[in-house]
């Protein structure tokens, strides 16, 4: 597994930020866990009412629609979100449990059965579709479509990023299916849906879509790997969960905690604003580091280890305050259920190649888990 790295050790204990130039925007990343926590909560001095600009870098140029509710602030937030929340509540039903259990048990066999499987592109990105047709109520089918996109949903597999992608052609497609024919699915869901007395618009539904399918796409397959590659590398762990499989939910979240794919996400100050002695001008962008947060020593004792036990663990990568993640409940699940099985089916994992995935910026390298991991898993 790459080597945990936290490249804002030095500045988050000089002065908590850095200053750092996204495609030619200098924005000032907050680092230290208790200030991003603070300023999650505070959206009135650090707004989401941003289209295209709470990612960091922007994405003007790779989707066409202000991705809901995550760009916007409450009280439109707030309704927003209680349309989308009952598909991500459906990840504690026990129907869909199980659902999971048995995609997880059948993918395992698979892999046992070989000898040898690429864990990025051929395991986490087939659990992470399929799981997801459950979680939107559609069909497993619609799964293989989206596997075939790859890794990222803002491009082709092996293509540049572009405007009008591949993942907006199909929703609008989606959307006109669901339009003359509605079921129970989350597309229908969005067409039928009420916002403040009306139906939502096309550029609406589209916004909702557009994040279910790239906000936990990342996060899963990345953890699924990441996790992966942990227990092959420290066999010891798996035993150690193996032996108590209670340390399971924990040990989840520690991953969650270490293996943070998203560094940090964008807010915008509406006024000039005072971050830690630095002015951060109205219009402006600052950045909750979220991967900083995670390895702050104030919340977590030796942060660099994996502490497969750690209690509390107030981890940020579900994010805080009003945007906490919706599908936080979907990827515990996948992760724990993970987790049960290998501790229950696998009985050594073995590295054979690992591509790792590295974070290029200004001021920063930071490791991201893999592009390719190849494994061997051999059954108990």
């Amino acid at each position: 597994m790459p080597a945990f790295s936290d490249p804002f050790r030095q500045a988050r204990a000089q002065s908590g930020i850095m200053q750092c130039p996204f495609h030619g925007e200098n924005i000032t990343m907050i680092l230290r866990h208790e200030d991003v926590r603070k300023a999650a909560k505070d959206w009135q001095t650090f707004s989401s009412d941003a289209p295209f600009r709470v990612p960091i870098p922007s994405e003007e140029d790779v989707r066409s629609m202000r991705q809901l509710p995550i760009e916007t602030n409450p009280p439109e937030h707030t309704d927003y979100r209680a349309i989308a929340e009952p598909f991500f509540q459906r990840a504690k039903e026990p129907e869909m449990i199980a659902k999971v259990e048995a995609l997880l048990d059948g993918m395992l066999t698979s892999a046992l059965g070989r000898g040898s499987i690429e864990i990025v592109n051929e395991f986490a990105l087939p659990v992470q579709s399929r799981a997801l047709t459950y979680l939107l109520n559609t069909s497993e089918s619609e799964a293989d479509i989206w596997i075939g996109w790859g890794i990222h949903v803002f491009k082709v597999t092996g293509g540049e990023f572009k405007k009008g992608t591949v993942l907006e052609d199909y929703l609008h497609k989606k959307f006109d299916e669901a339009a003359a024919n509605p079921g129970e699915d989350f597309f229908s869901a969005l067409v039928k849906a009420d916002y403040r007395g009306r139906k939502l618009t096309r550029e609406e539904c589209m916004g909702f879509a557009n994040l279910a399918f790239a906000g936990g796409r990342d996060t899963i397959i990345h953890t699924i790997s990441c996790a992966l590659g942990y227990l092959a590398g420290h066999p010891e762990a798996l035993e150690f969960l193996r032996a108590d499989t209670k340390r399971i939910t924990l040990a989840s979240e520690e991953f969650f905690r270490v293996f943070m794919p998203l560094t940090h996400i964008g807010r915008v100050c509406p006024v000039d604003t005072d971050v830690n002695g630095v002015t951060v001008k109205a219009g402006e962008r600052i950045s909750l580091a979220w991967a900083s947060a995670n390895f702050d020593e104030a919340a977590f004792p030796q942060p660099d280890e994996v502490r497969l036990d750690r209690k509390p663990n107030p981890h940020l990568s579900f994010g805080f305050g009003t945007h906490l993640c919706l599908g936080a409940p979907h990827a515990r699940l996948i992760l724990r259920t993970l987790l049960k099985l290998c501790c229950d089916r696998v009985k050594r994992i073995t590295i054979l190649k690992a591509e790792e995935r590295v974070e290029h910026e200004a001021k920063f390298d930071r490791k991201l888990g893999y592009d390719s991991l190849v494994v061997k898993l051999e059954a108990l």
